[in-house]
């Protein structure tokens, strides 16, 4: 008969300690299950920083487990016996430790659940799924808040959240009298850019992520990105000093420039939080709270905390439900019908357009962009240009360090490429290369002129812009979202909009090497 009562599954991104999982957690009669296994960087194309950081994550993760003594099977990427997936590790582990609980906290991930729920069922067991206490609400709670409503809007849930939670709430109305500041939340740095910018917070990699970096340069050489600037976060305790660097010295203005951009400054004044949250070795609740107490104590102004915790509150736990309530068909939604490939220099960056060069190669060498960069740079782009939301998604899920599928492939597929043809966008957020240069893009250094929409020196985001609006006018003239800029498309001349979609036609074609 079995010794081993549980065995605790915790993957890469369920590095929490406080999770339900461990509630009874009993060393003499349960043990951990860790694997790192090359399938999580190859079923996409993982960027050198996003291994390095799971993998680093893991090992000091597994490093806590091991001196509060409690028994942990792992297994190393590096172990020539390492089978190469998850399924087939745990396969291996329940064959040999002959659990009798098998249990998990929810995964953050379709393919993963799936995988690992059948690997569990072929050992005669059920795989027990525990709510992850890190979100504010569940994927059931969700599910009820969503039926019968179709599209399904951030700003409706996000308001019942603040009710029920009272965050940012006093005698049942919202601090400020509105439950949001976007209005005050759109501005750029101006000519004068942004001035003096905080330090950024970072951590020199130590011996297990020198280790892990050393084995992800070697094994994983062919992959995109650099490792040379690698200082995340990789335990509890620097994501707390993380979060309290960000409190301090960036919440105050983030708010008014959450959607500024500024050439050579990658950081600004995000948090750069959302990797420690994604792993859980910060809890959200915990850093909600940090912003509000900030306010409260007049640290900073209501329209950053407000930004700030919408992000957290609003965003992420909005994103998680439409994720899981929507899959597995949600991945191949194209409500569009885009079906180009991504331009290969989207893995290099090596192209004229300044905006996208800056945004990509910063992306390579850090595995991070700010929201902006990604929804109205290398979003943008992509959508204008017509390709397949799942190519994208596939991008973005293998380049920078905080993602995991249910958070990046709604806010990609869904909020950038408006493959959900509405489900959580109001309408496709397309613009010019005007709205680049507006928010502090790197326009001035670029060889393209983003008032241009035609000949060799038009901005290709103008020229593309128009085509889209072109290309999708039948679907687009019933939402009224559209209504202002359907009308300047039809101030244009015939002979201007032909003039267009030829322009359009050779980007896509002769400058970019993708199919027409």
């Amino acid at each position: 008969m079995s010794s081993l009562r549980r065995l605790v599954i915790v993957l890469g991104d369920q590095l929490d300690l406080q999770a339900q999982v461990f509630d009874d957690f009993d060393p003499t009669q349960d043990a951990v299950w860790m694997a790192e296994v090359r399938e999580e960087s190859t079923h996409v194309w993982s960027s050198k920083q996003r291994s390095a950081l799971f993998l680093s994550a893991m090992r000091h993760f597994a490093q806590t487990l091991q001196a509060a003594g409690w028994p942990l099977h792992y297994t190393r990427i590096d172990e020539p016996e390492n089978r190469g997936s998850l399924a087939a590790e745990l396969a291996a582990a329940i064959e040999a430790l002959a659990p009798t609980q098998v249990l998990m906290t929810a995964p953050g991930d379709w393919r993963v659940w799936r995988a690992l729920k059948a690997v569990v069922a072929e050992a005669g067991l059920k795989l027990e799924v525990q709510d992850d206490r890190h979100f504010y609400t569940t994927v059931r709670e969700f599910a009820a808040h969503a039926k019968g409503r179709k599209p399904l809007r951030l700003e409706y849930f996000y308001r019942e959240l603040r009710q029920r939670h009272q965050i940012l709430m006093q005698d049942g109305k919202p601090l400020g009298g509105r439950w949001n500041f976007d209005d005050e939340n759109r501005e750029s740095f101006g000519p004068a850019g942004p001035g003096p910018l905080p330090p950024r917070l970072s951590f020199a990699p130590d011996p297990i992520t020198r280790e892990v970096m050393d084995w992800v340069n070697q094994h994983f050489a062919q992959h995109p990105g650099r490792l040379e600037s690698f200082d995340w976060p990789v335990t509890r305790e620097q994501a707390l000093q993380a979060l309290q660097c960000f409190i301090e010295q960036r919440l105050p203005l983030f708010g008014r420039y959450e959607d500024a951009m500024w050439p050579g400054e990658p950081w600004l004044y995000h948090s750069q939080l959302s990797a420690a949250l994604n792993l859980k070795l910060l809890s959200a609740r915990e850093v909600v709270s940090s912003a509000e107490r900030a306010y409260r104590d007049g640290l900073v102004p209501l329209q950053s905390a407000e930004g700030f915790i919408r992000q957290i509150l609003g965003w992420r736990e909005y994103v998680r439900g439409i994720y899981w309530t929507q899959m597995p068909h949600y991945l191949e939604q194209n409500a569009l019908g885009a079906t180009l490939d991504l331009p290969a220099w989207y893995w290099t960056g090596q192209t004229e357009m300044a905006c996208l060069r800056e945004a990509i190669q910063q992306s390579l060498n850090h595995g991070y962009a700010h929201h902006i960069q990604r929804l109205m740079v290398t979003g943008l782009f992509a959508l204008l240009l017509g390709v397949q939301p799942k190519q994208v998604h596939a991008w973005y899920l293998a380049v920078y360090v905080d993602a995991v599928e249910w958070v990046e492939l709604p806010n990609t597929l869904g909020m950038s490429q408006f493959g959900d043809g509405g489900l959580m966008a109001s309408k496709p957020y397309v613009a010019s290369g005007k709205y680049i240069q507006r928010m502090g893009g790197p326009c001035a250094s670029c060889r393209y002129d983003p008032a241009q929409r035609l000949g060799e020196n038009a901005c290709p985001y103008t020229t593309l812009y128009w085509d889209f609006l072109m290309r999708h006018h039948a679907s687009l003239a019933a939402n009224p979202r559209m209504v202002m800029q359907l009308k300047n498309l039809a101030r244009l001349s015939a002979s201007d909009q032909q003039a267009i979609q030829a322009r359009a036609q050779a980007i896509r074609a002769d400058e970019l090497g993708a199919p027409t």
